[in-house]
């Protein structure tokens, strides 16, 4: 099968029923669809990417939040589909091997979405992670950690893939401080712009991106398996900032899970976007475009802002997204690696 094939029956798979059920959380084609089959079978036996979450940092319901959308948050969340804050799991079922990338405070729910069961023999014996993977250092990003350590599961020995000074501030910081003095965490600082090989199946690359590094530095993860590469790269303040060609970057994997907070500069009465710069979805899929329309790259916004319009299922904007050629993530989306 060539490269095009291949991401052909992978996005047929990812947007054609694999999260909750189908055609109700995603709007895609029909489940008989061979190419679905195809890339459902290629996926139950190979290592692949699980989207464990798709919002901001707060989440959705984000604190506070009466909104429209907030409120059919949580009545999303009553049904047992609910939205998780951004996080992703790399899984190898042959192997038994599980990595998480990003550790948010939706942990304790948002992992049940791993359902393997050698997955749920491993936390049982408290050791659930072969690796957890930090992109930087805001609260929705790791702060997931916590319930991992003493009070909670209490894992032994895991490392966590960052940069040196992610590394540093998990270090010289509690509770974090503890959880290494413990043994429970490892942190396993990696340098940026090369491979480094996991395991048999997985490598990784981390790219430095442009964020609000307050306390750290902000990477995007690359991660490479025998079939296809994906970009993970939930933050950065603007594209043009970056000191990659963006277009050239995202073109480069087969799959892109890019920074989608804001669709418009009006979400936030009372506070300015530049508190919080992220780049804006349109202006993105502008940039995007010829990549999408080439169709070996599938470009997928996560990380959405619970004042995010793309967020609303049937809506304008996801209609547009979805016309350009691109999406938007939901838990439970898996991508082959």
């Amino acid at each position: 099968m060539d490269r095009r094939a291949f991401l052909a029956a992978l996005g047929a798979a990812a947007f054609g029923g694999a999260a909750f059920g189908g055609a109700r959380s995603l709007g895609a084609s029909p489940r008989g669809d061979g190419a679905v089959a195809l890339a459902r079978s290629m996926e139950a036996a190979d290592p692949h990417a699980l989207v464990l979450g798709t919002v901001q940092d707060a989440g959705l319901p984000q604190v506070g939040c009466y909104s429209v959308r907030c409120d059919e948050g949580r009545r999303l969340h009553a049904e047992g589909v609910g939205r998780f804050v951004s996080s992703i799991a790399l899984i190898e079922p042959e192997s038994d091997r599980y990595y998480l990338v990003d550790a948010t405070p939706d942990i304790t729910r948002q992992i049940d979405l791993i359902d393997h069961p050698g997955f749920r023999r491993r936390a049982a014996s408290r050791r659930p992670f072969d690796g957890i993977f930090l992109t930087h250092a805001h609260i929705g990003h790791y702060a997931g950690l916590a319930v991992l350590g003493n009070e909670g599961m209490g894992i032994r020995d895991t490392k966590v893939y960052c940069t040196t000074a992610m590394a540093a501030f998990l270090s010289a910081n509690q509770p974090w401080a503890y959880m290494v003095e413990q043994g429970r965490i490892v942190p396993t600082p990696l340098d940026t712009d090369r491979w480094h090989r996991i395991d048999d199946h997985f490598e990784v690359q981390l790219w430095p991106v442009p964020h609000r590094d307050e306390f750290a530095d902000t990477v995007a993860f690359v991660f490479r398996g025998p079939r296809a590469s994906l970009l993970f790269l939930p933050d950065i303040n603007d594209w043009h900032l970056w000191e990659r060609s963006a277009v050239d970057a995202v073109a480069s994997v087969d799959v892109a899970l890019l920074d989608g907070s804001f669709w418009s500069l009006d979400e936030l009465p009372g506070r300015s976007v530049d508190d919080v710069p992220h780049p804006l979805i349109r202006p993105s899929m502008d940039r995007f475009q010829t990549v999408a329309d080439g169709g070996e790259t599938r470009i997928v916004f996560t990380h959405l802002n619970n004042s995010n319009p793309a967020l609303d299922m049937g809506g304008p904007e996801q209609r547009e997204i979805e016309r350009r050629g691109f999406a938007v993530a939901r838990e439970g989306m898996r991508f082959t690696l």
